[in-house]
């Protein structure tokens, strides 16, 4: 659709020669129809060689001043968002004295991924921060801040709420400038109403520590909503309550915010309740665990403790919501509080309740050289999971240039899933009781001690529990274990993790921006891993047997120095990074301890060249050697499934690899044509590889190391605007080929090659009438080569159609189709969903309807193929159901 009133930098320029008797320069800049423009970039630059001078901009009357302080000839560039950029070449005779030159720019229409936008005011930009006016944006059928998001110019919404600009995802999403949730931000745009936005602000180079703002070399981006006046200071909120009284299926669906944004203090408080697959959390990790690399006081922000085992499935190419019959309730409640001006205490508390039910069948076909046959299941799986978790940031100023921050969490969760699984027509069911807790504490100093000079002192202490209890009915390993009575089985798992770490870094930023950065720190962690595999007759214990029982503690203590410099010559960029460690490792695998004290060194480099405006390459080179973990180095078997067992390599080990990376831009994301082409080639000197026993019963898998894994992947996306018809046109193409070993079955070592592309296109209408539509088609393609060719293609196309009939009704149909290769039959799915949505009073009530799966497709089947065979699933889905929704603002 036509968003009208809003602005852009364009690709084209004029080019002007002005030549003044006398004159340092001052003037008015305007439109074409005479009003002036407020914030235009006023560059002034010498003519010869283009080198930088000085800059301005103009304030609110459009007015300028900007001095030579020199004779000759200079290049003075105006830009603006929403105008052509105009240059003029300007020869001073005598810069002491003043000369006026008034600028009229002219307005451009431009496309910015697949949002159409018109110049005004409705886009604006201040250094490092664009503004976007959430009014000439909406439409109208926006419920939550999510569907606000998806049509802001520059802004992708992934179908799980993940943002991003461009390939990159954003940091943060912010209230008037207070962050609630971190990483976890899908919370909030998955459930704050959008009505109360009244400007988007998107954050470049973006510092998640005030202090280093303009010090840290950051690329990193965040959103900040901007809330209307009349939404400011006082309680408000909305309630969306929703039945499905036309089909049997019994949906329901309920939602509450309450929020109070003022200047000291801030308070978001919301709920919602759902069974129609509806994910209101997102990935809640990364509300748990927000993960940042290579950041400034980041250190612990991997540590955690990845389980064995896990009951779950996702079928891949799909939306979730089709394949999730769930029961959600959930609660946050979170305020900042502001006490002194110097103090600001943030608290979160959330407690989510879930029972998801997955349904699913399946056909594997194994084709190995001596080994052939198929297994059939039929598999239901609940999953009951709870999960609490708190949150108490602290952020003290000591002084204008001193500050402390305290982060404390506590997480308790508990997961207690089970299946009835029907394996090859022998029922089996499966249970496993997962408790987690979770304790972390992180401390700040930071320190800028000089203009340009920052010192940060940081430590943090971590300590996991994720005990597990797995059951089985069934006895599947009559081949492993001859001549005993057992008839099902057991075993518990305990892991524990103790983290404690601190870091000393400094950063200076030189006059010519050149970077110096410098780290010490030290890292100790303890893995607890203890295993107790059981062969049980009617849940009484007969036999543990050797050979799959562990008992360990690994410890790794991890000594580190890090230097890195950033040189900067003029539009190029240049670093070198040198990482070293001293590694203190010991395991204590019974009562036997073997030490290890590992000494290397990874160094890296990387080199960013602004050619111009519209030409950027990236490339970077890296080594690297990492340190095992205990899901590596752990020796006797462990049961991972209902007939699968793995293990670990036993002893210490330390892996290299290498890495190159390239990109190349042409345009920026505010062209009408911009692309972007990645390469990248990793080479694996050392991996973790397995050794598997592979029987129609069970598989058992060894970890081996083994020489030489490459991965080689490169990716384009293109996007153009077509100007005339006022619509965008976005190319994807990928392709990715991975190469390893392994050996299954006793044989000689054995060469896999995985090879996948994809390709598809987007075709995005934005008319200024009633409809507007959305059309696209994407390809995968997949291809294993061991001793045999397995290959196939899949396909998901759809068509989206907006009407928006006027102000008070508008009307979204969404439809799919997808088609899954190598299939004889029931290989073409298709998918109808349609929204209404109608405001009978303006803020206050509005109805809905929401209408899924109206064609009530309740199965559909996928193809996938591994090194060993294939498989062919069938997944049962969320039928069709009819839903009427309203909802109620104060």
């Amino acid at each position: 659709m036509r968003i009208k009133k809003t602005r852009t930098i364009s690709l084209l320029a004029f080019l002007f020669v002005v030549q003044f008797a006398k004159g340092q320069i001052q003037g008015q800049v305007s439109s074409e129809n005479g009003e002036p423009i407020e914030f235009v970039t006023v560059v002034l630059k010498k003519a010869i060689d283009s080198s930088f001078i000085s800059y301005t901009r103009t304030i609110e009357n459009g007015f300028y001043s900007i001095d030579p302080k020199a004779n000759g000839n200079f290049l003075l560039s105006f830009s603006s968002l929403g105008f052509a950029k105009q240059e003029i070449l300007v020869n001073i005779k005598d810069f002491k004295l003043k000369k006026s030159l008034d600028i009229i720019l002219k307005e451009e229409i431009f496309t910015l991924n697949e949002v159409i936008v018109r110049a005004e005011l409705d886009i604006t930009q201040k250094k490092d921060t664009i503004v976007f006016n959430a009014k000439a944006f909406a439409q109208g059928n926006e419920e939550v801040v999510e569907d606000l998001l998806k049509k802001i110019p520059g802004l992708t919404v992934e179908p799980d709420g993940t943002i991003k600009i461009g390939n990159q995802e954003i940091e943060k999403v912010m209230i008037d400038g207070d962050d609630f949730f971190e990483r976890g931000y899908k919370i909030l745009t998955k459930n704050m109403p959008a009505q109360p936005i009244d400007k988007i602000e998107l954050l470049q180079n973006y510092s998640n520590n005030r202090l280093l703002k303009g010090i840290e070399q950051s690329e990193k981006v965040a959103l900040n909503l901007k809330l209307n006046e009349d939404a400011k200071r006082i309680w408000f909120g909305n309630m969306t309550v929703g039945y499905d009284g036309v089909t049997t299926t019994n949906r329901h669906y309920f939602k509450a915010n309450i929020m109070n944004f003022g200047k000291k203090n801030k308070y978001y408080f919301l709920s919602n309740i759902n069974n129609i697959g509806y994910d209101a959390t997102g990935d809640i990790n990364h509300l748990i665990r927000p993960i940042r690399f290579n950041e400034p006081a980041s250190i612990g922000d991997n540590q955690n403790i990845s389980t064995l085992i896990g009951l779950s499935a996702t079928p891949p190419n799909f939306k979730r919501s089709r394949t999730t019959f769930n029961n959600a309730e959930m609660v946050s409640l979170n305020a900042i509080f502001n006490p002194t001006k110097n103090l600001k205490i943030k608290t979160l508390g959330f407690y989510n309740w879930d029972e998801l039910d997955f349904f699913r069948n399946r056909v594997d076909n194994v084709a190995l050289n001596n080994t052939n046959f198929t297994n059939r299941e039929a598999y239901i799986l609940r999953n009951k999971n709870q999960i609490g978790f708190a949150k108490v940031d602290l952020n003290y100023n000591l002084s204008q240039v001193k500050m402390i921050e305290s982060t404390t969490k506590y997480q308790n969760a508990s997961s207690n899933s089970s299946s009835n699984l029907l394996f090859n027509n022998q029922s089996t069911v499966e249970s496993l009781n997962n408790p987690l807790e979770l304790f972390d504490q992180k401390i700040s100093y930071t320190n800028k001690y000089n203009d340009n000079k920052v010192f940060l002192l940081t430590g943090r202490f971590i300590n996991e529990q994720a005990p597990q209890n797995y059951n089985v009915n069934q006895f599947l390993f009559s081949d492993l274990f001859p001549n005993t009575t057992a008839t099902n089985v057991s075993q518990t798992l305990t892991q524990k993790m103790t983290f404690a770490a601190f870091e000393a870094h400094i950063l200076d930023r030189k006059e010519n921006d050149n970077l110096i950065e410098f780290k010490i720190g030290n890292t100790f962690r303890i893995d607890e891993l203890v295993s107790q595999f059981l062969l049980l007759n009617n849940n009484e214990i007969i036999n543990n047997p050797a050979g799959y029982q562990n008992n360990l503690i690994y410890n790794v203590n991890d000594l580190y120095a890090n230097g890195k410099y950033q040189y900067s010559f003029k539009n190029m960029l240049l670093s070198a990074n040198l990482e070293i460690h001293q590694l203190f490792n010991s395991i204590n695998n019974n009562n036997e301890i073997p030490t290890q004290t590992p000494f290397f060194i990874n160094p890296s480099f990387g080199f960013d060249w602004k050619i111009n405006n519209q030409n950027r390459i990236r490339t970077s080179f890296g080594q690297n050697k990492t340190n095992a973990t205990v899901l590596n180095v752990f020796n006797d078997l462990v049961l991972t499934g209902f007939r699968n067992f793995s293990s670990g390599t036993g002893e210490f080990n330390q892996l290299d690899a290498s890495s190159l990376f390239f990109n190349y831009q042409l345009g920026n994301l505010t062209d009408k044509f911009f692309t972007s082409s990645t390469i990248a080639y990793s080479k694996n000197h050392d991996f973790f590889s397995t050794n598997s026993l592979i029987n129609q019963n069970f598989t058992q898998s060894e970890a081996i190391i083994i020489k030489d894994r490459a991965l080689f992947t490169t990716n384009t996306t293109v996007n153009y605007f077509f100007k005339k018809i006022e619509s965008n046109l976005k190319i994807n193409l990928g392709y990715t080929q991975t190469e390893f070993k392994n050996i299954v079955n006793n044989s000689d070592l054995r060469q896999v090659i995985s090879t996948n592309y994809n390709y598809g296109m987007e075709f995005r209408t934005a008319f200024g009438g009633i409809i507007n539509f959305h059309l696209g088609s994407n390809w995968f393609s997949t291809k294993i080569q061991t001793t045999t060719l397995n290959k196939f293609t899949d396909n998901v196309s759809f068509l989206d159609l907006t009407f928006i009939v006027n102000k008070k009704l508008n009307i979204d149909i969404q439809s799919e189709r997808y088609y899954f290769g190598n299939l004889q039959a029931d290989n073409k799915y298709y998918f109808l969903d349609i929204d209404a949505r109608y405001t009978v009073k303006e803020n206050k009530i509005i109805f809905m309807l929401s209408g899924k799966n109206l064609f009530n497709t309740n199965t559909f089947r996928n193809y996938t193929i591994s090194d060993i065979g294939n498989s062919t699933t069938e997944y049962r889905l969320m039928p069709r159901y009819i839903m009427l929704k309203m909802e109620y603002r104060f």
